[in-house]
């Protein structure tokens, strides 16, 4: 199974910017998406995008749109988060997350998730 790493986490200032990376090993399949997740302190974990590897199709949560791009080097097998304008409410745990699928929801078939890096957005 594919195998997956972030970095690039951080405390910024709110209406800053951050980019995370995620780097995955093995084979990833075109069929599949590879996104972020996030899980902010006392909740649960909340899809925050995708894109689909064999053409690029993304998917954001409402939450997300216009401030955050996801984006994929496929030579480097890795996907990017670039978080703008970025909240308080952006504060989390994110954790890249592989072959992704989507149903009525995104989920992945993979249970080897990275093990997440901490944005904090202060005021």
């Amino acid at each position: 199974q594919v195998r997956v790493v972030e970095s690039g986490g951080g405390l910024v200032q709110a209406g800053g910017s951050l980019r995370l990376s995620c780097t995955a090993s093995g084979r990833i399949f075109s069929g599949y998406a590879m996104g972020w997740f996030r899980q902010a302190p006392g909740k649960g974990r909340w899809f925050v995008a995708a894109i689909k590897w064999s053409d690029g199709n993304t998917d954001y949560d409402d939450s997300v749109k216009g401030r955050f791009t996801i984006s994929r080097d496929i030579a480097k097998n890795t996907i990017f988060l670039q978080m703008d304008s970025l909240k308080p409410d952006d504060t989390a745990v994110y954790y890249c997350a592989p072959d992704l699928v989507y149903g009525s929801y995104w989920y992945s078939r993979n249970e080897n998730w990275g093990q997440g890096t901490l944005v904090t957005v202060s005021e």
